[in-house]
């Protein structure tokens, strides 16, 4: 029997995320900073995996972001994500954080939102 490509896609992300969660885990002092990458848009939230709480959450999708930046899939704008991130978290006095890039690989707009983050002050 044939297996459907999406099911063996669904399977194998699946794998990736369960083998970076059994590493990565969130506190109060050092929340877990997740990324999720679609075609589109680029979305980051800050959790706090003791209590199960979003401490912050930020996106390529809000119209703040959008009245600021043309182009919303590029380089450009994931290092500007990277910064506004940084800020909220600096608001907070959030210093050090965990970065979970779930099942997207480190490199592009992944890679350059963390190197922002670095960049303006958070330590991973």
């Amino acid at each position: 029997m044939y297996k459907n490509n999406v099911t063996l896609k669904k399977q194998a992300a699946l794998r990736i995320r369960k083998r970076i969660r059994k590493k990565v885990s969130g506190t109060p002092e050092r929340p877990r900073v997740l990324v999720k990458r679609s075609n589109r848009y680029l979305y980051v939230q800050t959790i706090d995996d003791l209590n199960g709480r979003t401490l912050s959450t930020a996106s390529t999708l809000e119209k703040s972001f959008q009245e600021k930046h043309k182009n919303l899939k590029n380089l450009e704008a994931s290092q500007q994500l990277g910064e506004i991130v940084a800020e909220r978290l600096k608001k907070k006095k959030i210093k050090t954080v965990v970065f979970d890039r779930g099942i997207h690989p480190y490199h592009g707009r992944v890679k350059s939102l963390a190197d922002a983050m670095r960049k303006n002050g958070l330590r991973f």
